[in-house]
């Protein structure tokens, strides 16, 4: 049996909703026959107050085994590094990560706050986020880039906002079930298993990328143009597998006619490239876009695109918004 501690920092707890939601496995499956031992979970535990606060602490000192720590939210460290804007159970955050991630087998930072730091590390940054062994893209967070838990593993990332509940719960059993060393992780430490395709993947509307035949409505089922140029979809630029383990085992983002915004990826949410809001078309002037698609050079895409754009047959155009 792995026993499994739950914290949560600053964030909104969506990746615990989520986790909720899973369906292969479910969270009963994981309890019921993987054996995980829910130490403590703040949504999810009957013990608060000093119950809480007494587990924690044995937790800590060792004398209460920790096989899988999970942390979804980002590290608090404000004001001046002494991460009193996030207390709990008498103590700042920080302060029981440092002790319980020393104890634990195995550390996942779940989401994006957890992995990067997310939503709240964007500048001006007042509280001082970050992730547990990222800042965005840059090694270090809060634990800085060598650390290793007592398994010998650094940090396992599970991004997203939230993180997909069967990713959550599909890495908790592996772990739980003492592969931990069979997860191969890439260069963010994400599990190479769920984060090496792109969401562009299985997009049902890649039909409409190849020829560059875009819509102009969002969640318009009439409408199946591609969602890259007129609304930024990041989905070839983005690790993740959206489009093949579909969310509610029915449909995606792109699916529904809403722009993938990349939200695995650690710049996320891109405010440098769309100041304002993560939906506004990552354009720099006309139908230029800012960025392409990962292994492809600006001028040779824009060169490609306008050659597809030539080439597209009829049925590609139909009723759409040709750019």
């Amino acid at each position: 049996m792995s026993s499994v501690l739950w914290l949560q920092g600053g964030a909104c707890g969506g990746n615990t909703m989520s986790f909720l939601n899973a369906a292969e496995p479910t969270v009963i499956d994981l309890i019921s026959d993987f054996g995980l031992d829910l130490v403590w979970h703040p949504s999810l535990s009957p013990q608060e107050g000093a119950q809480a606060r007494a587990l924690l602490q044995d937790c800590a000192q060792g004398t209460r085994p920790v096989d899988i720590l999970v942390f979804e939210g980002s590290v608090i460290r404000g004001p001046d590094g002494r991460g009193t804007f996030n207390e709990f159970a008498g103590r700042p955050m920080q302060d029981w990560l440092r002790d319980l991630t020393a104890q634990a087998q195995v550390v996942v930072a779940l989401g994006d706050c957890a992995a990067w730091g997310g939503l709240p590390a964007t500048e001006p940054n007042p509280t001082d986020s970050t992730g547990l062994q990222f800042h965005r893209r840059v090694p270090g967070g809060f634990l800085g880039s060598g650390f290793r838990s007592r398994s010998g593993l650094p940090v396992v990332n599970v991004p997203g906002c939230p993180a997909h509940p069967d990713w959550i719960t599909q890495i908790l059993v592996a772990l739980a079930t003492g592969r931990a060393a069979d997860i191969e992780l890439d260069d963010l430490h994400r599990p190479k298993t769920f984060f090496t395709s792109f969401t562009h993947t299985g997009c049902s509307r890649n039909q409409y990328f190849e020829y560059k035949q875009s819509t102009l409505s969002f969640g318009d089922g009439t409408r199946q143009g591609c969602l890259f140029y007129e609304f930024g979809c990041r989905g070839p630029m983005t690790h993740s597998p959206c489009n093949r383990i579909l969310w509610n085992r029915q449909s995606s983002k792109t699916r529904a006619g809403m722009p993938c915004i990349g939200c695995t990826e650690p710049e996320f949410p891109f405010f440098d490239l769309a100041p304002g809001t993560v939906f506004r078309t990552q354009k720099v002037a006309g139908v230029i876009p800012r960025e392409v698609p990962e292994g492809s050079g600006h001028a040779t895409y824009l060169a490609q695109a306008a050659a597809s754009r030539v080439a597209a047959p009829p049925w590609s155009k139909k009723d759409m918004f040709v750019v």
